[in-house]
């Protein structure tokens, strides 16, 4: 079987891979920082939640999940001690979730992981070959329609449930 060139691949398949792979280091590097029960999806449900408190009728909308799945998860990570849940002031059948301080914790360790890669990656490329890369992936994700959830933090996961 011949090797791959990715320098040869098109920009949609190698941002999906680098994206991949940079998800994975990523991943590493917030569980060697005290989170080792984390997964991809979870920061899918951080993001959500990094506005503030939301119910998890509004969460489940959100991520494009049924209530049960959402439960499930928000039920994982409360177990795991990253999220709070309390009755609403005004309907006492409905639940509010809330990052935890370490949920926020959580968010500071991927944020330093993600800073500290292009670091990284500054060492290799310049800050002006660095800036047409993200306006080359920017380009690519307003092609693709995903600026305004981007922008509005309304990513969805992909396989949540």
């Amino acid at each position: 079987m011949a090797d791959v060139d990715p320098g040869e691949l098109d920009l949609a398949t190698l941002s999906w891979l680098a994206g991949s792979a940079a998800n994975e280091h990523l991943l590493a590097a917030i569980r060697r920082a005290g989170h080792p029960h984390l997964r991809i999806s979870h920061g899918y449900v951080f993001q959500m939640l990094i506005g503030g408190p939301t119910s998890i009728s509004a969460l489940a909308q959100q991520l494009g999940m049924t209530q049960q799945g959402a439960s499930k998860v928000v039920a994982e990570l409360t177990a795991l001690g990253y999220l709070t849940v309390q009755p609403s002031p005004t309907d006492r059948r409905i639940r509010h979730i809330a990052l935890s301080r370490r949920g926020e914790e959580a968010i500071e360790a991927a944020r330093s992981a993600r800073a500290e890669l292009d670091t990284r990656l500054l060492v290799t490329l310049n800050a002006e070959t660095m800036a047409h890369a993200k306006r080359a992936l920017a380009a690519l994700l307003d092609a693709t329609g995903g600026v305004e959830a981007t922008r509005q933090r309304r990513v969805r996961a992909p396989d949540m449930e």
